[in-house]
C-alpha cells in the first residue's frame, strides 16, 4: 500500500480522538482564537485526508473492468469502491456546505424582511432595530445589510450601561463576521447529527466564538456590565436569536453561559507565547500535511 495511503488514512483516523480531546480541553477558553483555528484546522484537515486517502488507494492501481475483474479479483474491485466513496464524500462536504449557506441566506432575507416590517429604531440604542417582543433578546444578523436587533423587553430589563455592554459585543460579532466561522461547522452538524464528535466541534466552536465576541467587547465597556447583561437576559430565558443570527447569549447552555460570566469577572491567564506557537504550528500541519500529500503522485 503506498505511504500516501498510510499518511492520510492515519491522520483522517487520528483527526476524530484528536477533536474528542479538544472538546475536553480547557486551554481553549484562555485563547479563544487559538481554538478556533485548530477546531478548524481539524475540521478541514479531516476533510482532505479522508477524501484522499480514498483517492489515493483507488488510483494506486489498476480500477477493475469487465475485463480485468478476474485478474485482479477483490483488491481492484475495492479499489475502484474507494475511488466512488472518495468522489461520494466530496460531493457530500461541498453539497452540505452549500445547503447550509442557502439555508442561512433565505433565514436572514426572511428575518430582514420581518424587520423591515416590525422594527423601529430607538434612542437608548443607536445603532440598533427595536422589536416590540416582551422576552429580552439580542442579536445581530450578518451580511451585507447587517443588522443589531434588541428586544422591548431587553430595554425593560437592561440599564444604558448593560445595553452599551451588549451592543459592543453583538458590532464584535459583525466586525469579524463570526458567521462565516460557524458555518462549517454548523453544515457538519447538518449532514452528521447522529455524530457525537460533530455535535461537541459545533458547539465547543460556538462557545469560542461568544467568549472570543466578549474578550472584544469588555475592551469597550467594563466586563463587568456585560456580565450582568449576561446573567439578567439568561435568567430571564430570553437570548434565543433566529436562525442565521448569532445571539449575546446563544451559547446559554449547560454552564456555558456561567462558564463566560465567570470568565468576563475573573479572566482566565493566556496562554504562554511557546503554547501559541506549538498550537499554530499543530494547525498548519493538520492542512499543509494533506494538502501536500494531494500532491504527491500516487
Amino acid at each position: 500500500m503506498p505511504a500516501t495511503v498510510v499518511l492520510l488514512g492515519a491522520l483522517a483516523v487520528a483527526c476524530v480522538p484528536a477533536a474528542q480531546l479538544l472538546a475536553g480541553a480547557a486551554w481553549p477558553r484562555r485563547c479563544p482564537i487559538a481554538g478556533i483555528a485548530l477546531w478548524q484546522a481539524l475540521g478541514l484537515g479531516w476533510g482532505l485526508a479522508a477524501v484522499g486517502a480514498l483517492a489515493a488507494f483507488g488510483r494506486s492501481g489498476p480500477i477493475a473492468t469487465g475485463g480485468t475483474i478476474g485478474r485482479w479479483g477483490v483488491v481492484a474491485v475495492l479499489r475502484l469502491l474507494s475511488l466512488t466513496a472518495s468522489i461520494a464524500l466530496l460531493t457530500l462536504l461541498c453539497w452540505i456546505l452549500l445547503a447550509a449557506i442557502a439555508a442561512v441566506l433565505k433565514a436572514r432575507h426572511r428575518q430582514r424582511d420581518l424587520l423591515g416590517l416590525l422594527a423601529h429604531a430607538d434612542p437608548k440604542v443607536p445603532g440598533a432595530l427595536v422589536v416590540d417582543y416582551p422576552a429580552a433578546a439580542a442579536y445581530c444578523v450578518p451580511g451585507l445589510r447587517s443588522a443589531i436587533v434588541v428586544s422591548a423587553g431587553a430595554l425593560d430589563l437592561l440599564d444604558n450601561d448593560e445595553l452599551a455592554a451588549v451592543l459592543a459585543h453583538e458590532r464584535a460579532h459583525l466586525r469579524a463576521r463570526h458567521d462565516l466561522v460557524l458555518l462549517p461547522f454548523t453544515a457538519l452538524l447538518r449532514a452528521f447529527r447522529w455524530s457525537a464528535t460533530a455535535r461537541a466541534a459545533n458547539a465547543e466552536v460556538a462557545l469560542l466564538v461568544e467568549m472570543l465576541a466578549d474578550d472584544r467587547a469588555r475592551r469597550r465597556r467594563p466586563a463587568r456590565e456585560l456580565a450582568t447583561a449576561l446573567l439578567r437576559v439568561g435568567v430571564s430565558g430570553g437570548g434565543q436569536a433566529p436562525v442565521g443570527a448569532l445571539a449575546a447569549t446563544g451559547a446559554a447552555l449547560d454552564g456555558e453561559l456561567a462558564a463566560r460570566v465567570a470568565r468576563l469577572l475573573r479572566p482566565p491567564p493566556g496562554l504562554p507565547f511557546t503554547a501559541i506557537v506549538a498550537v499554530g504550528v499543530l494547525t498548519a500541519l493538520l492542512v499543509v500535511t494533506p494538502a501536500t500529500a494531494w500532491l504527491l503522485p500516487f
